[in-house]
C-alpha cells in the first residue's frame, strides 16, 4: 500500500485472519504520516498487522470506543531512527482498550495512549521499541499482563507540559514482565524518549496517582524502576499550568532483581556518586516547595522483597545521597479498576 488509509465512519470493525496471515504492507508508502488514520467512534481493528509504515502503525484521534485486538504493528528492518514514532497511538480518545497485540521495532513508543481517558491495555508484547508502553497525560488507566522485553524503556508513565490535556493521573500498572529492557535509544533528536536511559525498566515521570504491584522486573541496566521530576530533564518549562512533581505513588509487592550494572545516559553521574550497581528504584528526590508530600500524596515503596533503594538527591547535585527506605515505609488507599462500556 503506498498511501495512508483513512477513516472517519462510525461503528466500523476492520477484521483480518489473523496478524500472522493477513497483513498490509507499507514498505513503499510513498503518502501519509500514519499507516491507518482514525477518526471515528466504535472503532474496532483485530486480527490483522501492518508492517513498515513511513509513520504511525494506526493513530486513533478524538475518538470515543476504541478496541485494537490482535493485532501487530512491525518495522522490519530493526531499531531504525527512520522508523515511525508509533506503533498503537490512540490520542485525545476514550474507553480504550488494547490486547493480545504485538508492536516491535517503533522509533518513539510501541504502544502510545496519550491525553485519554478510561484505558485497558493488557496482555501485548513490545520489544525493540524506544519505549514499549507509554501513558502519557492520561487519565484512568490499567495497563497489566504485558510483556515489555528489549525496549530502550519497558514501561513510562508520563505528564509532559504544552499539551491541551493536563493532569495524568489514576493509572495502575500490575502483573508484567518488564526484562531487560537495554536496547540502545534509537529515537529522532529532539524526541522526549530521546532522554529515555537504556536499560530503563519502568519510568514514572512528573505524573500523580500511580500505583505499580505485582510486576516481575528484571535485569534493567540503568533502572527498574525510575520516579523522577520533570525538572530532573533539564527541559524549559513555558507551560505555566504544568505542574512538574511527582507525587501520590504506590509501589509494592513486586518481584525484582537484577540491573544496575550498565548506567547510561544521565545515570552514569548518579552511579559516580553512589556506585555500581545502581539500586533497583531509584527516586530523584525533587518535591514541591509549596506541596509537601505528606498523607495521600506520599511515595509509598513496601513489600519489594530484596529490592534495593537510592534517593539520589538530583536538586543537590548528588551530594546527600541516601538508601534508606524508611522515609517511603507506607502505603496508600488502593486505585479503582477501570472499567469499560459493554461493546468496548
Amino acid at each position: 500500500i503506498d498511501a495512508a488509509l483513512t477513516l472517519s465512519v462510525d461503528r466500523i470493525t476492520l477484521r483480518g485472519k489473523g496478524m500472522d496471515k493477513t497483513i498490509l504492507s507499507f514498505k513503499k508508502q510513498t503518502t501519509g504520516s500514519a499507516g491507518l488514520m482514525v477518526t471515528g467512534n466504535g472503532f474496532t481493528i483485530e486480527d490483522l498487522a501492518v508492517e513498515d509504515t513511513k509513520g504511525d502503525g494506526i493513530k486513533v484521534k478524538g475518538s470515543n470506543g476504541v478496541t485494537v485486538r490482535r493485532f501487530r504493528a512491525e518495522w522490519t528492518g530493526g531499531s531504525l531512527s527512520t522508523n515511525g514514532a508509533y506503533g498503537i497511538y490512540p490520542v485525545e480518545s476514550t474507553n480504550v482498550l488494547i490486547e493480545d497485540s504485538i508492536v516491535i521495532g517503533a522509533a518513539d513508543a510501541g504502544i502510545y495512549v496519550g491525553q485519554s481517558k478510561n484505558i485497558i491495555v493488557r496482555r501485548n508484547k513490545a520489544m525493540k521499541n524506544v519505549a514499549g508502553i507509554e501513558i502519557e497525560n492520561s487519565v484512568g488507566a490499567d495497563v497489566y499482563e504485558n510483556s515489555a522485553t528489549e525496549n530502550t524503556g519497558g514501561i513510562l508513565v508520563f505528564n509532559l507540559p504544552d499539551l491541551p490535556m493536563k493532569g495524568g493521573r489514576q493509572t495502575r500498572i500490575f502483573k508484567n514482565h518488564i526484562d531487560g529492557n537495554n536496547t540502545p535509544n534509537f529515537a529522532p533528536k529532539g524526541a522526549m524518549v530521546a532522554k529515555v536511559p537504556a536499560g530503563t525498566g519502568l519510568m514514572v515521570l512528573a505524573t500523580a496517582e500511580a500505583e505499580i504491584f505485582e510486576n516481575s522486573m528484571k535485569d534493567n541496566q540503568t533502572a527498574n524502576i525510575s520516579i523522577l521530576s520533570y525538572l530532573t530533564t533539564g527541559n524549559k518549562i513555558q507551560d505555566a499550568a504544568y505542574d512538574p512533581f511527582v507525587e501520590a505513588i504506590h509501589i509494592h509487592n513486586n518481584v525484582i532483581s537484577g540491573g544496575g550494572n550498565l548506567p547510561d545516559g544521565r545515570a552514569k553521574a548518579i552511579a559516580e556518586a553512589a556506585g555500581t550497581p545502581l539500586p533497583h528504584i531509584q527516586y530523584d528526590g525533587v518535591v514541591n516547595p509549596k506541596r509537601p508530600l505528606e498523607g495521600e500524596l506520599r511515595i509509598c515503596i513496601s513489600g519489594n522483597g530484596d529490592a534495593t533503594f537510592l534517593n539520589y538527591d538530583a536538586t543537590g547535585g548528588f551530594k546527600k545521597l541516601s538508601k534508606d527506605l524508611k522515609p517511603h515505609a507506607c502505603s496508600l488507599k488502593p486505585l479503582g479498576i477501570i472499567t469499560l462500556p459493554a461493546g468496548v
